[in-house]
């Protein structure tokens, strides 16, 4: 949601934003809309005052006993409150109008953005960790999976259709292991209160974070009214919402191992293969409410969060910043994190960071009060994968396999699997 304030100061601030997102100019047509409803908001309150006063001459005229007068009053009253009635009317409309075409622009992106229309302009930051060499050609992780017979498209397809898996036997006690590793990390390490959130949610929920009422085709909804979440994301930020949070609790850090539901729309004929694009799978979500002054340095620390999952696993990544035309509709900012996966032979998306600014903040309305002020602040929320759990069992099964078909577990995942160091099809 974006700030009416912000836009009538600074209009030619807000299209210039618009514009590094590949939109046209929107700022004239809501200052059109926004001082229409101003002046119908001036001629109300003209026209209370009228009323009051004219509420004061009627009852001055029945004290004098003049009730000609006195019924020629009550008519202009009647007047007035038709004409009040009809000015409100007008002024919810304006209102609604305003609202929806706030609601319907993305966030203006950070200064330090790089600008262009799609994937082809996100700019690489760094790399970590070389690439394996191996002396055979390595699988994709589906082949791995059906190779050790513990992943299973097939079986799923009859249950629930595509774009599902079952995993069974010690690859289904992996990516538990991935997930209890992850959430051991971001909470014991890094800091992050681990919540355990519902998944299915209102609407007003995922109007929060953005989800809704723009992307409404990407989620599933039940025939309750509730939708199931896309991402842990949507509950853990709206445990603020409508808060006045006190300045010195800030940063609150949140995380959570959930399902995630979504409809893929949009994606037919993208990775139909695999578990790399799927309806249901399992995330350990990470999400910050901060000051908007640290805002900047809570995003680097966040994508280190992520990074530090990757880094004791041992696999090779990279992260990027993503351009204007490849950010979220709540972005400001993004760092993506894309783990080598040796079978595509191409680095792929595991994380996505983001800033979000005071964008959900203004929709969710969750504010702060600075310390000895009265004002309030809106303030500022980030989230971040740490990590798509179903991405990272990908990622091992792909970087730790060997030439027999068997998979090296990950040192740091070997507690959490019960001592197996190696996967095979007869373990």
């Amino acid at each position: 949601m974006h700030d009416i304030k912000f836009i009538r100061e600074t209009p030619e601030a807000f299209d210039a934003g618009l514009a590094r997102r590949g939109l046209e100019p929107l700022a004239r047509t809501i200052l059109d809309l926004d001082q229409a409803r101003r002046t119908i908001q001036t001629q109300l309150q003209e026209a209370q005052a009228r009323r009051n006063e004219t509420a004061k001459q009627i009852g001055i005229a029945k004290r004098q006993g003049d009730e000609v007068l006195a019924q020629k009053l009550m008519t202009d009253v009647d007047v007035n409150k038709s004409f009040m009635a009809a000015a409100e009317d007008k002024e919810r409309g304006l209102a609604l109008q305003i609202d929806g075409l706030l609601m319907a622009i993305p966030n203006i992106p950070a200064d330090d953005v790089p600008e262009g229309p799609d994937e082809s302009a996100n700019v690489e930051l760094r790399r970590v960790g070389t690439p394996r060499e191996f002396d055979f050609a390595p699988l994709e992780h589906d082949a791995i999976g059906a190779k050790l017979g513990m992943m299973d498209f097939e079986a799923a397809a009859k249950l629930s259709g595509a774009r599902f898996v079952v995993l069974k036997g010690k690859l289904a006690r992996l990516e538990r292991a991935l997930g209890a590793f992850m959430l051991d990390l971001q909470t014991e390490t890094h800091g992050y209160t681990e919540v355990n959130p519902p998944v299915l949610v209102r609407d007003e929920a995922l109007f929060g974070t953005g989800q809704l009422p723009k992307f409404g085709e990407d989620l599933f909804r039940a025939n309750t009214g509730h939708y199931l979440i896309p991402t842990a994301e949507v509950p853990l930020t709206n445990l603020v919402s409508g808060a006045i949070l006190d300045e010195a609790k800030l940063p609150i850090r949140m995380t959570a191992l959930s399902l995630c539901f979504r409809s893929e729309a949009g994606s037919a004929g993208k990775d139909t293969r695999g578990m790399i694009r799927q309806h249901q799978f399992a995330k350990v979500e990470m999400v910050s409410i901060a000051h908007p002054d640290h805002s900047e340095q809570e995003h680097h620390r966040m994508t280190g969060c992520a990074e530090e999952v990757l880094k004791l696993l041992g696999l090779p990544y990279r992260v990027i910043v993503l351009c204007t035309g490849d950010m979220g509709f709540g972005a400001r900012k993004t760092h993506d994190i894309e783990v080598w996966l040796p079978g595509q032979n191409t680095y792929r998306e595991i994380s996505s960071c983001s800033n979000c600014g005071d964008f959900q903040a203004r929709r969710m309305n969750a504010r702060f009060r600075p310390a000895g002020e009265k004002a309030t602040r809106f303030v500022h929320t980030l989230n971040g994968s740490g990590l798509a759990v179903g991405r990272t069992l990908v990622a091992v099964l792909e970087n730790y396999q060997q030439a027999d078909g068997s998979v090296v577990v990950p040192e740091a995942l070997r507690p959490y699997m019960g001592g197996i160091e190696v996967l095979s099809a007869d373990v």
